[in-house]
């Protein structure tokens, strides 16, 4: 009974800080903290300083990018192949969304190339919302492929002191080697899907009722969004070498442990590695793009690397600390379950991801239980995908930007809510990039 309780309390805390936002989201953890603790007698979890720290690393390097103007050059060359190519936009757009996620780490970017693919896809006659939607989504499902994610890095530091069945903790090219292919096949699949959605432009008879107003059609087809007439300073392109660099000298220190530094017999942990080169990473951009210290901390890198720090900060707390206390009762109910059907575990993140909005929260609230009641870290990694469930309800901001920027109106939410633009292609990139995930794990031998 204590038990139920307690987890109507969490499960309320996570429902009305999600209604509030990120940050009210971490807030509202420790709400639950207090709770737990003064009303229930329970001990306090430890929070996830480890995961926090390289959380940090990452988000200052990225913001700093940022403020460099080294994010307008991979987006400036991201636009030149769209408007190269307009005929194939709703597979190259989503395809160019997740490299963007990739390079940079967070889905943000997408806000940017909206614009963008709107005014191509109008321009051609292209049904908007097939790409709009398409890309919105693959730019979040990239979060999981990118070396400098919040979400990867925080999985590499929770999975880390923990072995696999074949005897090895997962690193970051293990885990990579599952998330970008998954996530690639998913982001076709999304597109190849996308291609045959709703109705063309010219058999939609809403779309021709709208532009049969002179002044409705001037604002549906606008002015051109581009960023191509723009030329940009040669420090812009340095800053985003020395990122890139960056993430290359990340990516192959975790495929070549020999090249670390060995401290007490063994192999740095990635943990540190990252955050020691996304620091440096920051500084040196700090420098040779004179950077202003007042542009990173108020840049939208920052401010949601923020937000998404803080979530993950109260979310973790209040959970292990819930879990913590009832993780015997837990592992004896549900420790079976999970062995037998591993996509149970990946169901549980999905649906918890949906809750708290956040990837990184979704991992730092359900990886230390499955850990604690016995799943294997070769299937935390099989359904890494998984963490990404917040397309079931079209709440978030890039869903929402998306149907701001069409002003067509084919990307919508529909009567039901639930029915809206982005839920099939959110279904069919997770679904397929977990299944994936999961037989290469198989192939891989590492569960």
């Amino acid at each position: 009974m204590e038990f139920s309780i307690q987890l109507f309390i969490v499960l309320a805390v996570l429902f009305f800080g999600a209604r509030k936002g990120g940050l009210a989201l971490g807030l509202f953890g420790g709400i639950g903290v207090v709770v737990l603790v003064f009303g229930f007698g329970l001990a306090p979890g430890n929070p996830p300083i480890k995961v926090m720290l390289v959380m940090l690393a990452v988000i200052s390097a990225g913001a700093t990018l940022q403020a460099s103007g080294g994010l307008d050059v991979m987006l400036q060359l991201a636009e030149k192949l769209l408007r190269k190519h307009p005929k194939y936009i709703t597979i190259l757009a989503p395809l160019t969304t997740t490299t963007l996620t990739f390079l940079c780490g967070t889905g943000h970017v997408v806000y940017t190339m909206l614009p963008i693919i709107y005014d191509i896809s109008i321009k051609r006659g292209i049904r908007p919302e097939r790409p709009m939607a398409a890309s919105t989504i693959a730019a979040q499902m990239g979060i999981i492929t990118s070396p400098v994610s919040v979400a990867v890095v925080s999985l590499v530091a929770m999975l880390s002191g923990h072995t696999m069945i074949n005897g090895k903790e997962l690193d970051l090219i293990q885990l990579l080697s599952i998330t970008i292919p998954g996530t690639l096949c998913g982001v076709l699949l999304i597109g190849v899907w996308s291609m045959f959605r709703g109705k063309n432009l010219e058999d939609d008879p809403d779309f021709k009722e709208k532009i049969k107003d002179p002044e409705m059609k001037k604002y549906i087809y606008g002015e051109n969004k581009t960023l191509l007439d723009q030329k940009l300073p040669q420090h812009q392109w340095n800053a985003m070498w020395v990122f890139l660099g960056a993430i290359a000298v990340v990516a192959t220190l975790g495929a070549f442990p020999e090249l670390r530094p060995v401290i007490n017999g063994k192999a740095l942990s990635m943990v540190y590695v990252i955050q020691m080169f996304m620091l440096a990473a920051g500084a040196i951009i700090f420098v040779i793009a004179k950077v202003k210290p007042a542009e990173i901390a108020s840049n939208e890198v920052f401010k949601s690397g923020m937000v998404a720090l803080i979530a993950v900060y109260g979310v973790a707390w209040m959970t292990k600390t819930m879990f913590g206390a009832h993780i015997g009762d837990i592992k004896e109910v549900l420790g079976g379950i999970v062995m037998q059907y591993p996509w149970a575990y990946a169901i549980v993140l999905i649906l918890v991801s949906k809750l708290v909005n956040s990837q990184g929260a979704a991992l730092a609230a359900m990886v230390p239980i499955a850990l604690s009641i016995g799943v294997d870290p070769g299937v935390i990694a099989a359904f890494a995908a998984a963490c990404y469930g917040y397309y079931i309800l079209p709440t978030y901001p890039s869903d929402l930007a998306a149907i701001s920027f069409d002003r067509s109106g084919t990307t919508k939410i529909g009567k039901y809510v639930i029915n809206h633009s982005f839920i099939l292609p959110g279904i069919i990139g997770v679904g397929t990039s977990s299944t994936i995930g999961f037989i290469l794990a198989k192939l891989y031998g590492i569960i």
